[in-house]
């Protein structure tokens, strides 16, 4: 006797109750699964990206803003810093490095950020073709940049003030591309990235090292930027930065360093680990609010499953004690009712898996910045077993009064009142 056939039969002559607890089962998961792949992956990423950098100085502001915009790169910043008080911060004795940012403009959505090739050293970034900026005006974009824009080594293009692609352009000086990184799945494969020089010429801010038009990307008329490889550049007394990314010598920088720059400079000093678990503690509420709402829908769906079996176990004493004079044993009996349960949480678990993907693919489609945020839904996280285990658990747990009462089945008396 075939019990899995004959529980899959009795089943199919119940279709529509059978659909509605698949169904019912299946998007308690889904939507259990579309939190489970968006939490885990905006942590996994958020901490990829802020993973060397301890401190984050900029201009004061939202703390949770700073961070957003220099480590993340998907808000805008709080506003710049002056050079000098940069330069000074980095000969602080806690400091062990300290990488400037200088931010502010974009190229069609993508930021242009000037930098030093720490930038690139730190998420251990590595060059698909050509080579990393040197000269004033030369940028190594993203393989993301890439891909979505087409850019190729040579393409020359010019920058828009903020990060919208209305954005008024810098007409008056264009960038050319030098360097194509490889992709890192780090903040590096969505930016543009030059040196700080260069954001300082297209807003006017270096017009002594100005070249003449024309000439910017001339090999032998270009200047070498005085950043490119690591440290702060010379500039004026009202040369600006946005940010610095700071690293601790020792765990004492932790203690002393926030405090003192922002009681005693006109900075401020945030820290991405505190600031990101500021952020998930608030977006925790909602999502735990939506999980438990999720895990209730599973347990209507057991108790939907339970009614189902419960009420057709009625219908079918005869065939149970027919079974029972046949040679079946209470335990091939009550084995064939948990396996309807099982049953129907298997597919709902299978349908839920499916739709729990495909709506965070959807969501992820629909989302332009998706992968600037790093979220798809063609991942596997190990928390989708524990829920399909927990299904199908609930499934097993519903059909066991079925199942008992199946056991108990009495054949004289059913077959005597029949």
């Amino acid at each position: 006797m075939n019990l899995f056939k004959l529980s899959w039969n009795y089943l199919k002559d119940k279709p529509l109750n059978t659909m509605l607890n698949i169904l019912l089962m299946s998007l308690g998961i889904a939507i259990i699964l579309v939190l489970i792949l968006l939490s885990t992956q905006l942590e996994e990423n958020l901490g990829k990206n802020k993973r060397g950098i301890d401190l984050v100085v900029g201009a004061k502001g939202s703390p949770l803003q700073l961070i957003l915009a220099n480590v993340y790169h998907i808000d805008f910043p709080t506003g710049n810093i002056k050079l000098d008080e940069a330069k000074g911060l980095m000969r602080n004795r806690l400091v062990k490095s300290a990488i400037p940012l200088a931010l502010g403009d974009s190229y069609r959505g993508f930021r242009i950020v000037g930098t030093n090739h720490d930038y690139i050293n730190l998420y251990q970034g590595e060059v698909a073709d050509g080579v990393l900026w040197s000269y004033n005006l030369e940028a190594t974009i993203g393989s993301n940049v890439a891909k979505r824009l087409g850019m190729k080594i040579g393409d020359e293009f010019f920058g828009s003030h903020g990060m919208s692609d209305a954005g008024m352009d810098h007409d008056e000086k264009s960038y050319v591309v030098v360097g194509i990184l490889e992709p890192s799945g780090s903040v590096l494969d969505n930016l543009v990235m030059t040196n700080i020089e260069s954001v300082w010429a297209v807003h006017d801010h270096e017009e002594e090292h100005e070249h003449e038009e024309g000439e910017a990307h001339d090999h032998d008329e270009k200047e070498l930027g005085s950043a490119y490889q690591t440290g702060l550049p010379d500039g004026d007394s009202d040369d600006e930065i946005t940010s610095l990314l700071i690293q601790y010598r020792s765990p004492m920088g932790a203690v002393q360093m926030p405090r003192m720059i922002n009681s005693n400079t006109n900075m401020q000093a945030a820290s991405p680990a505190f600031e990101t678990q500021r952020l998930f503690s608030l977006l925790g509420i909602g999502v735990n609010l939506l999980r438990s709402f999720a895990y209730i829908i599973i347990i209507i769906s057991g108790l939907s499953i339970f009614i189902s079996l419960y009420n057709a176990l009625k219908d079918r004493k005869y065939d149970l004690a027919i079974m029972r004079s046949l040679g079946a044993s209470r335990a091939k009996l009550f084995v064939h009712v948990v396996l309807e349960g099982v049953i129907i949480t298997v597919l709902g678990g299978l349908l839920g898996f499916v739709l729990g993907h495909g709506l965070t693919e959807a969501l992820a489609s629909s989302y332009e910045k998706s992968e600037e945020v790093g979220v798809t839904g063609l991942v596997f996280v190990n928390q989708e077993i524990y829920v399909l285990l927990i299904a199908i658990g609930v499934g097993i747990f519903a059909s066991l009064i079925p199942a008992f009462n199946a056991y108990k089945t009495d054949i004289s008396k059913v077959l005597a009142d029949d």
